[in-house]
């Protein structure tokens, strides 16, 4: 039976309109044509605050009236992209025109190699106007352009799951899941914290935010939680706090581990079974870099703390977890490799409850109870142009064309990109090096933006095509980690001269000749029926119809039948499941470019300080940074 959303009713002096954003599931409150208020959805026990500042963002003084030209490109095609030009307004008709023309004269020089299809996630909830899948889907029909893969969350990870365990799933939020933690799990390590405010957060949006609840939940089950992190505000209330220096947390997994080989308490029938490399791996870490008091000294934990840790986890049923973060840093895919270790040589992986996960402490929604299918989405065409790279490297490509590099195993070249189209996401916020980016941003012949606000990006673009938020559409959202689907009604008409992200793309895509197969002849509401209809049948579940949902508001979806535990099939039977390794076994020994084993190693750069910047708890990444929730949290 399908649990189907509140009748958001409409009352005469207001009327309430169901949407959803990053933050979560809300009811816009809406007066003529102004976003005056928001409502979270009422079944939330722990709702962001964020969603607060959603009324200024949309209302901003920073807003894009209009299609924008940089002056300096458009008078004389300079690439001073510094910020500080002005701009002059156009129509959108020559704002297309222009897209049009520059995209034309590109594909036709250097063909798809030429053109970037520049964007990154996080843009909007929604699935149809998602930014990111717009720009792709109109480059690759218009015959494929430079792409990009993974991302800067966990871009490291990725990379290193998909050659050790055959999957980058569990750094993605799938794994063993809570209500498995609950019912078998006596103790949590968690690597980087369990830090609530991340779980404000999710790709795609969610209904309820439950970490919290979860975690209350296993203190009073007497799980015991532990937070390694060097920042003590992370860790949960009822949880037990050890201060790590920055950069030590694979040094401490080994060092734990030469522990529990030197007693003898290694799993060794598992390690044999569903492990390679282990006799290697064992060799490595019976060294002097990982005998007791070395790793105390490194990391800053107490000898004895090491040693209890140690004997907790082999005593008990653990979950040992990281979080992203931990990645995001120099040799950072050794902490997991590790820690796949240490778990593996516990002998815990696949058991319920037991063995490793990532993710939990990073967003709303990792090792929520789901049933394993995807969410809403529509599917992209293929790229003909078959050209990526790594969302991080950027400005590698853009300031050495040609230049060789090496990704998951193999030798590529950057393209040589003379246009780059950005839609949604703020580069200027996320990439590593800023100045370095913006020199790398001036090399391109011409750069186009599609975005609601005039962030940092949008002002050193040529050419600026604005677009709606969420409330001035209608859309569908949903994610793979969250059990709900819901509908997102445009509340208030087009702020300026913006139009939706589809509708952009569906402008552009006339213009070049191939708007039927942009569009499928389908309008903003069928779009949505297609992607509600198409989840619906991925699903193979009963669910209300199109109609009924749009209505409702949201749908959920029935609890799995059982929880989920990583690789429990695997561990039933690893000949008939074998992991998408080339051994088909965990791997705890690789190829030179992951360093041969998990290993520790002091960084190349030393000093007296180290910089942690955390995800602050009033946004997400630059978002809404103009807005209330973030505004009331600045110092001068």
């Amino acid at each position: 039976m399908m649990a189907l959303g509140p009748d958001f009713g409409n009352t005469e002096a207001m009327r309430r309109v169901p949407s959803l954003s990053h933050w979560g599931a809300f009811t816009a409150l809406v007066d003529g044509d102004r976003v005056v208020g928001v409502e979270p959805f009422p079944g939330d026990p722990n709702p962001s605050p964020i969603l607060a500042g959603i009324p200024d963002a949309v209302h901003s003084r920073l807003r894009i009236a209009q299609p924008a030209v940089r002056r300096g490109w458009l008078e004389r095609r300079d690439r001073a992209r510094d910020g500080s030009d002005t701009f002059v307004a156009v129509s959108w008709d020559d704002a297309i025109a222009l897209v049009g023309d520059e995209m034309t004269r590109v594909r036709a020089a250097r063909g798809a190699a030429g053109i970037f299809c520049g964007s990154y996630g996080w843009s909007a909830a929604g699935r149809l106007h998602h930014a990111r899948s717009v720009a792709r889907r109109l480059c690759f029909l218009g015959g494929g352009a430079v792409d990009q893969s993974s991302n800067y969350s966990w871009g490291a990870g990725e990379g290193l799951l998909q050659r050790v365990i055959g999957t980058a799933g569990p750094v993605n939020g799938v794994g063993t899941d809570w209500a498995s933690v609950l019912e078998h799990t006596k103790l949590i390590l968690a690597f980087g914290g369990l830090p609530t405010r991340n779980a404000q957060v999710t790709s795609g949006g969610a209904l309820t935010h439950r970490l919290p609840g979860w975690l209350d939940r296993a203190h009073a089950a007497g799980i015991r939680l532990i937070s390694l992190t060097p920042i003590g505000r992370d860790t949960p209330q009822g949880a037990d706090h050890i201060a790590i220096r920055p950069g030590t947390d694979a040094a401490l997994m080994l060092g734990i581990l030469r522990l529990l080989i030197m007693a003898a308490r290694t799993d060794e029938a598992f390690l044999a079974r569903y492990t390679t490399g282990w006799p290697e791996l064992r060799a490595s870490i019976l060294t002097d870099q990982y005998q007791l008091q070395a790793v105390a000294a490194v990391t800053g934990v107490p000898a004895a703390t090491i040693q209890d840790l140690a004997e907790a986890l082999y005593q008990h049923r653990s979950l040992i977890t990281l979080t992203w973060s931990l990645q995001r840093a120099e040799a950072g895919e050794q902490p997991y490799w590790a820690a796949i270790a240490l778990a593996a040589a516990l002998g815990q992986i696949g058991l319920p409850g037991g063995g490793f996960g990532f993710g939990h402490g990073s967003i709303g929604g990792a090792g929520e109870p789901r049933l394993a299918i995807p969410g809403p989405d529509f599917a992209l065409p293929a790229n003909p142009g078959g050209l990526t790279i790594p969302a991080a490297r950027i400005a590698d490509m853009l300031l050495h064309p040609g230049e060789a590099y090496r990704w998951r195993g193999e030798d590529h070249r950057y393209p040589a990109v003379d246009l780059v189209y950005w839609a949604g996401g703020n580069p200027f916020h996320h990439h590593q090096d800023l100045n370095r980016f913006g020199r790398a941003w001036c090399q391109p012949q011409t750069i186009i933006v599609q975005e609601p606000w005039w962030t940092p990006t949008a002002r050193r673009a040529d050419i600026v095509l604005p677009a709606t938020t969420v409330l001035e559409r209608n859309d569908i959202g949903g994610s793979s980690r969250d059990p709900a689907v819901i509908a997102m009604h445009q509340a208030i008409p087009p702020v300026g001269d913006a139009r939706a992200d589809f509708a952009i793309g569906q402008a552009i895509a006339d213009r070049l000749g191939y708007g039927a197969a942009f569009g499928e002849g389908l309008d903003e509401i069928g779009w949505c029926r297609k992607l509600y209809d198409r989840f619906v049948a991925a699903s193979r579940l009963t669910l209300p119809t199109f109609e009924a949902f749009w209505q409702a508001g949201h749908i959920t979806l029935p609890a799995p039948k059982a929880p989920a535990v990583l690789f429990d099939q695997f561990r039933r039977d690893p000949d008939r499941h074998p992991l998408g390794t080339p051994s088909g076994r965990i791997e705890l020994c690789a190829d030179a470019d992951l360093g041969h084993r998990p290993h520790w190693r002091p960084a190349t750069e030393h000093g007296p300080l180290q910089l942690l910047t955390p995800q602050p708890k009033d946004r997400l990444h630059a978002q809404i940074d103009f807005a209330g929730p973030s505004l009331a949290h600045k110092i001068q």
